[in-house]
Formats: C-alpha cells, sequence, structure tokens
C-alpha cells in the first residue's frame, strides 16, 4: 500500500550530515512546512558495527511530514526537497550517518582493494572473521552494518558530509574518497551512481601568514582533487560555515548546493549554474599571474564588493607573500610588489577561510594552490 517510485538518494557522513532539521537554522518554521507526502524518510537506526557485511538491517520508510522530519539530516532533507520541488517527482531519502568518524569505516574491502595505496587497509579487512572485534573507527565495519543492508536497493546517487575526522590528512583521503566511491559503486550495481560531498567549511582561529597550509587546507585540496572521479560533485560553503561552531546551522545553503549539483548532471538542467568557481589553469604575465576558473558562471565578482581577499603569491624562493588581485573579464590577475617573478599562487589556503570571491550566481570560488596542483574542476 502507498507505495511511490521516484528518485531514491542516500545521504550519508558524519554528523554535520547527521545533523537533523531540529537543530538547524530555522528549525521550528522548517518543520511545521515540512508536509511533504510524495517525500519518503528512511533513517537507519541506532550506531552499529560489523566486521562482515550484514544481509539484514533495520529501519523502515516514513511520510514526510512534522510529525516524523525533525530527527532527520538537514542537510538530505533540504537537498530532497529542492529536488522534489524541481522534479515533482516523488523523492527518497535514506539517512545512514554517525557523528565523528572517519571515511574508513564507510568504505567497502573491495573500495579498499581497488585503490592500490591503500592495500594495507584492505588486507586488514580481509582478515576480519565473525568473531573479529571492530568498532566504529575499524575499516568497513559502519558499511558492513549500516549501509550493506540496503544493498542493492536502487539509488540514483549518494550527498556525503565527512571529512573533520580525517582534516589531518591530504593525499591519504584522495585515495580514501576513489575507495568509497569504487565500493558503493559495486555494491549498489550501479556504475554511474551519483556521488556529490561538501567540502570543508571555514572554522576556527583565522591563520594570516601567507603560505597558509595549516588544519584543513590540505584535505580541502584532497576533497577538490577527487573530482577526477566521474560522475561526482562538491558544494563549497566556505561562505557559510561558523568559525565558532564545527556545525554551522546554515544547512538549507548545503542541501541547496548539493541539489545544484544532482539537477544539472543527473536531471539535466544544463542550463544552470551548479559550482562556484574552481582552479582551472594559470599564465605567468610579467610580474603577475593570471588565473582562469571553471564555473566562473556570469562572471565573477567580490561577494562583499571589497577588493579580493585570501591570495598570495611567490617565485621561485617558495616564499609567499600577501597578493593583491583583481577580477579581469572571467579571470583574476594577481600580483605583489615584493615578487617580480612570480611563480605560484594560493587561494583561501588556511583552515579558517571567508575569502569573497565567487561568481555572480552566488557560489563562492574554491580554495586553491597553483604548485603541485592535480586537481579537476569538475566539468
Amino acid at each position: 500500500e502507498n507505495i511511490l517510485v521516484g528518485e531514491v538518494w542516500i545521504c550519508s557522513g558524519q554528523s554535520n550530515m547527521e545533523w537533523s532539521i531540529r537543530g538547524s537554522m530555522n528549525a521550528k518554521e522548517e518543520i511545521e512546512a515540512s508536509d511533504h507526502p510524495r517525500i519518503r524518510l528512511f533513517n537507519v537506526p541506532g550506531h552499529t558495527t560489523s566486521p562482515l557485511p550484514k544481509e539484514q538491517g533495520a529501519g523502515n520508510w516514513q511520510t514526510c511530514s512534522p510529525k516524523t522530519s525533525s530527527g532527520f539530516s538537514a542537510v538530505g532533507y533540504f537537498f530532497g526537497r529542492r529536488l522534489h520541488k524541481e522534479l515533482n517527482v516523488p523523492v527518497g531519502l535514506i539517512g545512514s550517518n554517525w557523528g565523528g568518524t572517519r571515511i574508513e569505516p564507510w568504505t567497502t574491502l573491495a573500495g579498499f582493494e581497488s585503490v592500490p595505496e591503500l592495500a594495507s587497509i584492505a588486507k586488514q579487512v580481509k582478515g576480519y572473521t565473525a568473531e573479529t572485534r571492530v568498532g566504529g573507527g575499524s575499516p568497513s565495519a559502519i558499511y558492513n552494518s549500516m549501509v550493506h543492508p540496503l544493498a542493492p536497493f536502487s539509488m540514483r546517487g549518494a550527498i556525503w558530509y565527512q571529512g573533520e575526522s580525517n582534516g589531518g590528512e591530504g593525499k591519504s583521503y584522495y585515495h580514501k574518497k576513489h575507495a568509497l566511491v569504487n565500493g558503493w559503486r559495486q555494491i549498489f550495481q550501479n556504475k554511474d551512481l551519483a556521488f556529490y560531498w561538501v567540502q570543508l567549511a571555514n572554522f576556527q582561529q583565522e591563520n594570516r601568514h601567507p603560505a597558509g597550509g595549516d588544519g584543513w587546507a590540505k584535505i580541502r585540496e584532497a576533497q577538490t582533487q577527487a573530482l577526477d572521479i566521474p560522475g561526482t560533485g562538491m558544494a563549497v560553503i566556505t561562505d557559510i560555515g561558523n568559525v565558532r561552531d564545527i556545525h554551522p546551522r546554515n544547512k538549507q545553503g548545503v542541501g541547496k548546493r548539493l541539489a545544484l549539483w544532482a539537477m544539472a548532471k543527473n536531471y539535466g538542467k544544463s542550463d544552470l549554474v551548479y559550482s562556484g568557481p574552481l582552479y582551472k589553469a594559470m599564465r605567468i604575465e610579467n610580474n603577475s599571474i593570471r588565473i582562469a576558473f571553471a564555473h566562473a558562471g556570469g562572471g565573477l565578482i567580490s561577494r562583499d564588493g571589497k577588493p579580493l581577499s585570501d591570495f598570495s603569491i611567490a617565485g621561485d624562493d617558495g616564499k609567499f607573500v600577501p597578493a593583491e588581485a583583481r577580477i579581469d573579464g572571467v579571470t583574476v590577475l594577481v600580483n605583489a610588489k615584493e615578487v617580480a617573478k612570480p611563480k605560484n599562487v594560493r587561494f583561501a589556503w588556511h583552515h579558517m577561510v571567508n575569502p569573497n570571491l565567487s561568481n555572480k550566481e552566488g557560489l563562492p570560488a574554491g580554495p586553491f594552490k597553483t604548485d603541485d596542483w592535480k586537481g579537476a574542476t569538475g566539468e
């Protein structure tokens, strides 16, 4: 009875994905307005682990209403609500989350085996038996209990908000993101399973050293570089974080930005600007460096009307200094008086950032560095 056919998405990650509607911005109003009988919610209950994949799991579908919505993932709900409104079709949302968790427990054995750099983790997981003691930090253990029972239920895609607990990593997180996506695409029997994640927001104390590289700078780079996985996307949220709270309450903006990727990539809305500017290329011009971007949209702007912030520049000596940057068409020209022969530029390369460069559609530019950059633009 009362069965719908529509678009199903899994919403997963750590606490910022688990964060409920009742804990988010304008919670009372949002819950009261959540009467959407053609949106269905499935919340995987509890925080559970298993050394081996489980075939059966707990949980049930509920009709989205003020009585059922308040404890569901806010990012997941705002994402799904946007899809439902734009597509006018039923939307099913499956929440499987656990605050404070790393990426490894969510990753399948096959995912680890697909990335040579993670062979040691694959060997560890392959050695599990039914008697192996595992916890919330054990590789594959959460996946085995909280994701595997969902497979191979047909999913259009996944949205993912995680990384804080892997925040000290860089390239290793890039490899783990590949393993996560590869593994989930296999288990859900969908090689085209869409996978869109949230880049970590601005948080904690500002570092004014122009070289940057502190805190979450490297994991943000890894999140951007992982866009080389086909069928993936990333919501940049450096403008809507909270420097004093690792759980920013504006989940509406996060859900909307993830939905933009889905609308453009999965549902044929090719006219949408779905991402903020992402670094594409650089060219040295005399004493300046010109930066080109993908996703410039209708043009580049300073979000607050002030001079562009958070740029630094260095020459051959690798010593970065604060730089002046100005918009020139769909590019940005960067220079500093102290650097006569520039070589590299860094932008928003700090733990706590709130840069003002965005496109005219209001989507912020993603942090980047041009030195040793092998990222992808997500086009």
